[in-house]
């Protein structure tokens, strides 16, 4: 992993980013509705599946990627890799995982079973230690299809990494439907990114 420091002077988003995260700070989320039918067609599990095309968009497009390093300098990630809750049922607790990404759905799924193996029985927030800097927060709540989902954070100005939150599926009309809520920062992510972001997403899942 590398971190490309971003040299305000030159960047072409200087102007927006000065806007959106001094002059008139702002953060937003969308809510939308993903076919995840393929998914569920191809026998594969969905949570890690939905993991790898997740990180795969992210780390398709810089606005998805760029954030403050542990020293606060604003940069992008060459790559990000995902953090994700998993549900404990018998202290309704969850924790939090995380895995390195492959570039194979396969690959990169073994992996997501090796580290659930290892610290999926550990009852603690951080379960798997050693979360790096260059990782990206999914959540899943399979319990309700919400049809929209905010998160307040307080500090919620200055954190410029995407959080992804997915809901129960339902099925409509024949197909598997998938709430996810997206929520970015207005200083590095416009609603064309998000709009680019969900498209590329559906194409990747296969519908």
């Amino acid at each position: 992993m590398q971190f490309e420091k971003i040299d305000r002077e030159t960047w072409t988003r200087r102007e927006y980013f000065e806007h959106y995260f001094g002059a008139v700070p702002c953060t937003y989320s969308m809510t939308v509705k993903l076919d995840i039918t393929p998914i569920l067609e191809s026998g594969r599990k969905l949570y890690p599946s939905l993991l790898y095309y997740l990180t795969t968009i992210v780390n398709r497009h810089a606005e998805f990627r760029t954030a403050f390093n542990a020293g606060g300098e604003l940069g992008i990630y060459s790559e990000m890799v995902p953090s994700y809750t998993i549900f404990h049922r018998d202290t309704e607790t969850f924790s939090c995982l995380w895995t390195d990404y492959q570039p194979e759905l396969g690959a990169f799924c073994d992996a997501y079973e090796e580290d659930l193996r290892q610290y999926g029985q550990i009852h603690a927030l951080a379960a798997k230690p050693g979360v790096p800097e260059n990782s990206f927060d999914v959540s899943m709540i399979p319990w309700a299809a919400f049809e929209g989902f905010n998160l307040n954070l307080e500090k919620g100005y200055d954190y410029l990494k995407p959080i992804f939150t997915m809901g129960k599926y339902q099925w409509v009309n024949g197909r598997a439907v998938l709430p996810l809520a997206v929520q970015v920062h207005h200083a590095v992510c416009d609603g064309f990114h998000v709009c680019r972001f969900v498209q590329e997403l559906q194409q990747a899942i296969g519908a």
